[in-house]
């Protein structure tokens, strides 16, 4: 008899909000084992709508909505969440109510409204078109808008050597330079920025890189209960975004780019 797998559910929604369940495909709040890969999204949604006041946004493939939300509370004149699954819609839809944000069930191939920014977080490794969509994007924003499109850097994500890690979600994972490529290809103007850990993050990865923290906890038998106090103790302040150049992005966990027709 084996066990059963773990399910990990959103805690403490709002009444009549549906809870997602975790399965890899998309980044939630409220559940503390995925703290990690959230706040790591997170800090790039605040970096953006600090540069977004006054704009209308669209937020390609918003999943969850939270980062919709961010973008809506940070002064963007009109922001739509877009995402095509029907649970992620529906939660976000009810999940997160303002004046200037509304969700659109809709593919990021489709949705043709016009805007001033477009939103592209984490998902462009899911495409097997990123080609045309950037170029769909492109039209969206018109001569004098902004494209924004993060995606993992294959070089910390997969293990050594690999051309992929196991998402089975992502289609194609970058290298710095196949990233800076792709958006070249399509943009006039690419503004590239890595990120990486900071605070107690980056203590964690020397620890592991200089000290062998990783055998010790399991040596120690603490692993569990010492992840189930770290993960959700993370925060955004502990991830850095820096610009191409003053460090390098072949050690980024993210790539981020600024795109500008």
């Amino acid at each position: 008899m084996t066990d059963a797998p773990v399910r990990y559910l959103q805690r403490d929604q709002p009444p009549g909000v549906p809870p997602l369940e975790l399965t890899g495909e998309r980044t939630l709040p409220d559940v503390p084992e995925e703290n990690y890969w959230y706040q790591r999204h997170l800090v790039v949604y605040r970096w953006i709508a600090r540069r977004i006041a006054g704009l209308r946004v669209v937020d390609m493939a918003c999943g969850e909505g939270y980062g919709s939300d961010v973008l809506a509370a940070a002064g963007a004149a009109a922001v739509v969440g877009v995402d095509a699954n029907p649970e992620a819609h529906e939660h976000a839809r009810l999940r997160y109510v303002r004046p200037n944000l509304r969700f659109a069930r809709d593919l990021v191939e489709t949705f043709s409204e016009q805007c001033d920014a477009v939103v592209f977080l984490q998902t462009i490794e899911h495409v097997r078109n990123p080609d045309e969509v950037l170029e769909h994007f492109k039209a969206l924003v018109g001569p004098h808008g902004v494209v924004f499109v993060t995606t993992p850097n294959v070089l910390t994500l997969a293990p050594e050597g690999a051309e992929k890690s196991g998402n089975p979600w992502h289609v194609k994972e970058y290298r710095p330079e196949e990233f800076r490529a792709l958006c070249t290809a399509h943009f006039s103007s690419v503004e590239l920025h890595g990120l990486f850990h900071a605070g107690k993050l980056r203590l964690h990865q020397l620890a592991i890189e200089h000290a062998g923290w990783d055998a010790v906890h399991a040596r120690l038998r603490i692993t569990k209960p010492f992840y189930d106090r770290f993960t959700p103790a993370i925060s955004a302040r502990d991830f850095a975004l820096r610009e191409e150049g003053e460090r390098d992005l072949a050690g980024a966990l993210d790539f981020l780019a600024v795109l500008r027709p």
